[in-house]
């Protein structure tokens, strides 16, 4: 039997307590991220690598990282985001869902699991 296709707007994400943020006085986002392991060590140590990256969000990403609380689907995000921004967000759902995709990708996210979300 085939897989069903996964839909990412039905994915819940959870902000990963793994890494730290905080907001600006104009409501930007900065995520820092701790290198940990073997590789960022060597990197560290060898290569002068910081220990923390620190990753500045636009104003986009920013509106969709304080609105992440593991209760909201990616879907109801976008409806939030096409609010705020109206026809400026567009192409809202794929540039959303690859935003989203980077952020999980990168481990900034992780997903709940949902009724919606599991294989079946």
């Amino acid at each position: 039997m085939a897989r069903k296709p996964k839909n990412y707007l039905d994915f819940v994400p959870l902000i990963n307590p793994r890494n730290s943020w905080d907001q600006d006085d104009q409501g930007k986002v900065t995520i820092h991220m701790v290198h940990r392991g073997v590789y960022a060590w060597i990197a560290q140590k060898f290569f002068h690598r910081p220990r923390v990256s620190h990753i500045d969000l636009d104003r986009y990403g920013s509106f969709v990282w304080t609105r992440i609380d593991g209760k909201k689907t990616v879907g109801q995000l976008a409806l939030e985001m096409r609010e705020a921004f109206g026809p400026e967000a567009e192409p809202l759902y794929d540039r959303l869902v690859k935003y989203m995709q980077i952020l999980y990708n990168n481990q900034f996210v992780v997903y709940r699991k949902t009724d919606r979300n599991k294989r079946g």
